[in-house]
């Protein structure tokens, strides 16, 4: 499975990846970033699909998108 990760500081909220998500698991922010800007935040980052689509579409390369069979290993034996 998928998980999504958006870097709130980079994205500057052109919301291209909402447009693109086959999930619809993206939105506007309510909060600014540090730059004053509404980025997008994901509504439910564990049911992506992994399509990339967001990762592709985004001018500000402020999404990852990431394996959670990755990170469980990354983060090492419970």
């Amino acid at each position: 499975m998928a998980h999504v990760i958006i870097d709130l500081q980079r994205c500057k909220g052109c919301c291209l990846c909402m447009q693109v998500c086959p999930k619809k698991i993206l939105r506007s922010s309510a909060r600014l970033n540090e730059r004053g800007l509404y980025p997008c935040e994901t509504t439910d980052a564990d049911a992506c699909i992994g399509c990339l689509q967001c990762v592709l579409v985004c001018p500000d390369v402020a999404i990852t998108v990431t394996d959670a069979d990755v990170r469980a290993m990354e983060q090492g034996p419970v």
